[in-house]
């Protein structure tokens, strides 16, 4: 149970870590998001995983969203 904890932690800190990284970026928000959509999709095509461009572009907005409500 104590391992769950410092995983979840770890896991927190990272997710709000690249939060920040992504708010404080010299980038603009159009460009980083684009960013990340690609990324999103070329992990999916390296895990066969099936995701349309519109889900990974709704997926980065949401968590766009998330990322927003924590700062």
């Amino acid at each position: 149970m104590k391992a769950l904890g410092y995983i979840s932690a770890f896991l927190g800190g990272a997710l709000a870590g690249a939060a920040l990284g992504l708010l404080v970026a010299p980038e603009k928000g159009t460009d980083t998001r684009s960013k990340i959509a690609n990324a999103v999709d070329d992990f999916c095509k390296k895990h066969d995983i099936k995701l349309s461009r519109k889900e990974a572009d709704e997926f980065v907005d949401d968590i766009e969203d998330a990322t927003a409500d924590e700062v």
